[in-house]
């Protein structure tokens, strides 16, 4: 099997490259102008190593004759930037990616520049060696280039100004308990140091010295980049909302006053003093803090975040329980402290965004009282936009849809994120879920572009992909790579875009040939190398799944076979008919085996191993969905699933897989039935959805890969999906169990797609819209009618 591999993938390498699509972070996407180095230069302060934790500010004044109609700009940095044009926050960024893909935004200042005096500032921080996971470093630096010969005068260069500004130090998380964090330090802000007012046309800058040339804005593509290779940011800016906290649930040591925080109240803290505030957003958000406040010589204000509150983390450690709950309940997390310096209209607002639901705030005066004048937050995340709609005769769908988009929402900023408080990571197994969600309520494919590209850019010599990218520490999680190949496969099903999955199409090759080296001569998988995870289910250690005596796994062996079936497909569509034959071959042999090896009669189920002694869900589902499962006894093994306490139960994650094999199975009727899960999480008060079926002590209360809900409900109740790669073909299958009336709409590459169902007596009233161009068909217990674009009216 090998060789035919190697051989195949070394023809693969000689054809013409694929024509590029919009989306893609390459050199040649850019054009042959991009090899040419810029004509501004990376700066950083002089002096400084740039290695090292640091805050800094870089400034320029220009002068115009007139209020231009365009000013565009290239801006970038490492770490981060904030970038201000007299003193308004224009852009923050750079997105994250990598060294070899180095994001820098597009901006046009137009809109913030006047006639005479100008003021352009940027606050730059690097966060060095307690940065978060996510964050790829190489060390200090500022860019900005303009975009024409107009806009070069604000080319950085030695005629900016730089300066560290020595009141910020890092501040280590201590969570308060046992749990993996790794999502970057709090912040130390000393008042009586920081640099007040940098981005104000009227600060004095004249003793600060000249910035320090480094070397050219480098594009990708050139020879020689000195380390960042340049490339457009493929996705938005993302959003910032004004947002106040509703309540104070708690208050010692201070009285406030009626309606803060919801409303902007000023209110003071005597001398010698420490107050105490539990503050409640009600819901969970990702946010820039600000606070506002005068006065206070000397005094300690403490910012401590939390998804929620936690009952005793002494005693029951991460045991949360109802989220909505304070008394008698404690807080622990990421915290910001900040040191008052006396004066009047200090602010603090965080370097970078916070997660939080509960914020404890605490203040410790000292001889100086300390006046709170506001404090609000600065919500942002990928401007993503709700364009799906549903309406049915079950209030409880629209509450799970809502909670499921707020909990996407908060797992995509820059990049799709497993949790926002702990990792922010992409991993390939939850952005696979999270694509599908933004693909049926939004249609924003943009942010899942930009993943399968860092996803692309992640992949090893040896062939197959990191479990997460952008991330500084690698991660391998083979699996995980075989998802890749499913994510590639969801989108070229579901969006009209076949020319960039084909340009993919040499990973999945490379991932499909390292696992080849892994395989027996009966195609079964053996001895596969590092974090074979599939779920958090009880039963598999570490979240992996057993292993035979023989060294044997079905789930592996079937996670496997749906790849070669996926890669097949699309070989045959945009690849070449030789690795379409061969994965196809591949796959009918890999599904005699699984057939041989794991089916067994006795129980009607496949087994978790060659010895036959363990069974669960995810063994089960995949063998319905990969279609070895045959049509007699797919009812058999989905009612033994849904009853049979013996077998290991996937988990809120997995259950994504397991929801849509019962459907396949004839189910979907009962979907409803299934979502008990989600139902506690509710129960208990949370926002979003949790990461682990146990609820009450799920380390996360936010992640994506459990709002499959914000799909199925579309999918499998009102029976929307791709009959065709791009969507050009739709199939609507509704399942609508005990619903008496259910319509809503998706969008659709041509448009939208509109569902309504109304019974009638024991009659259906059906109306089908679908875009114009676009065909499909209709199945209703087991009957098939073709379907024209626009209207199609049935009474069934």
């Amino acid at each position: 099997m090998k060789p035919i591999i190697i051989a195949l993938l070394l023809i693969g390498s000689l054809l013409p490259a694929p024509k590029e699509s919009y989306g893609q972070n390459t050199a040649r996407a850019q054009g042959p102008e991009s090899y040419k180095p810029w004509n501004a230069f990376w700066i950083n302060a002089r002096g400084e190593t740039g290695r090292d934790y640091g805050v800094f500010w870089f400034r320029k004044q220009i002068d115009l004759a007139a209020k231009p109609a365009t000013f565009r700009i290239n801006v970038s940095a490492d770490n981060r930037y904030k970038l201000y044009v007299n003193g308004t926050l224009v852009s923050l960024g750079p997105a994250r990616g990598d060294t070899y893909y180095w994001n820098y935004e597009q901006v046009d200042l137009a809109p913030y520049l006047t006639a005479g005096k100008n003021v352009i500032a940027a606050q730059v921080w690097n966060e060095a060696e307690v940065r978060p996971e996510a964050q790829i470093s190489l060390r200090t630096a500022f860019i900005l280039q303009g975009a024409t010969a107009a806009e070069e005068v604000l080319n950085t260069n030695n005629t900016w100004k730089a300066m560290r500004d020595p009141g910020y130090k890092p501040l280590a998380v201590s969570l308060g308990y046992g749990a993996y964090y790794v999502a970057g330090p709090g912040e130390l802000v000393d008042q009586s140091k920081i640099i007040k007012n940098a981005t104000a046309a009227d600060f004095n800058d004249t003793a600060w010295p000249a910035a320090a040339n480094m070397d050219r804005g480098k594009p990708k593509g050139m020879a020689d980049a000195f380390g960042w290779m340049l490339v457009p940011s493929q996705i938005p800016q993302m959003e910032r909302v004004y947002q106040r906290i509703p309540l104070v649930r708690k208050a010692v040591g201070v009285t406030v006053p009626q309606g803060w925080p919801a409303a902007k109240r000023a209110f003071t803290i005597p001398a010698n003093t420490t107050a105490t505030l539990i503050l409640d957003q009600t819901f969970l958000t990702n946010a820039y803090p600000t606070i506002n406040f005068s006065g206070g010589m000397g005094a300690g204000i403490s910012l401590t975040y939390a998804e929620s509150m936690f009952d005793n983390l002494k005693k029951y450690g991460i045991r949360k329980g109802d989220r909505n709950a304070v008394e008698g309940k404690e807080i622990g997390g990421r915290k910001d402290s900040l040191l008052a310096d006396g004066s009047a209209n200090q602010t603090f607002t965080s370097l970078y965004w916070r997660t939080y639901r509960y914020i404890r705030l605490i203040i410790h005066t000292q001889a100086d009282p300390l006046t709170i004048t506001d404090l609000y937050g600065t919500a942002t995340g990928y401007p993503f936009v709700m364009n799906a709609r549903l309406k049915t005769d079950n209030p409880e769908m629209q509450q799970m849809l809502d909670i499921g988009w707020r909990t996407a929402r908060m797992d995509a900023i820059e990049t799709y994120m497993d949790c926002p408080y702990y990792e922010q990571l992409q991993y390939i197994g939850d952005t696979r879920i999270q694509a599908m969600i933004s693909y049926y309520n939004s249609g924003d494919d943009r942010l899942m572009r930009n993943a399968i590209n860092l996803m692309d850019q992640s992949r090893l010599g040896e062939g197959i992909t990191l479990s997460r990218h952008p991330s500084y520490s690698p991660q391998i999680i083979s699996t995980f790579s075989l998802w890749y190949i499913g994510v590639l496969h969801d989108y070229w099903m579901y969006r009209p875009d076949s020319t960039f999955i084909k340009s993919k199409l040499q990973g999945e090759r490379g991932v499909l040939a390292w696992f080849a080296n892994y395989q027996q001569a009966d195609g079964s998988l053996k001895n596969v190398p590092y974090w074979t995870f599939v779920d958090w289910s009880a039963g598999f250690g570490n979240g992996m799944p057993p292993k035979g005596s023989k060294g044997g796994s079905a789930v592996l062996d079937l996670q496997l076979l749906t790849a070669y079936q996926q890669a097949a497909q699309m070989e045959a569509k945009l690849g070449m008919p030789a690795f379409a034959k061969l994965y196809a071959a591949n796959a009918a042999q890999l599904a005699k085996t699984i057939q041989q090896k794991y089916w067994d009669a006795g129980k009607g189920l496949y087994a978790d191993t060659e010895d036959k002694n363990k069974f669960s869900q995810h063994t089960n589902s995949l063998a319905i969905l990969t279609g070895l499962a045959g049509k007699t006894v797919m009812p058999g093994i989905a009612q033994k699933m849904l009853t049979d306490a013996g077998l290991t139960q996937c988990t809120i994650y997995f259950k994504y897989y397991l929801h849509l094999a019962l459907t396949r199975a004839g189910l979907g009727n009962d979907y409803m039935k299934w979502l008990d899960l989600w139902r506690e999480d509710m129960r208990l008060g949370l926002t979003t959805w949790a990461e682990m079926s146990d609820v009450p002590n799920s380390r996360s209360d936010c992640h994506a890969w459990g709002a499959s809900p914000n799909v199925e409900f579309y999918r499998i109740i009102l029976g929307i999906d791709s009959y065709a790669p791009g969507f050009a073909k739709i199939k609507i299958e509704p399942h609508l169990g005990a619903l008496k009336s259910a319509e809503g709409e998706i969008p659709h590459p041509n448009g939208k797609v509109a569902v309504s169902y109304v019974q009638q007596g024991t009659a259906w009233r059906i109306r089908l819209t679908l875009p114009a161009k676009t065909t499909g068909v209709f199945v209703w217990k087991g009957k098939q009618l073709a379907l024209r674009s626009g209207e199609n009216l049935f009474r069934m």
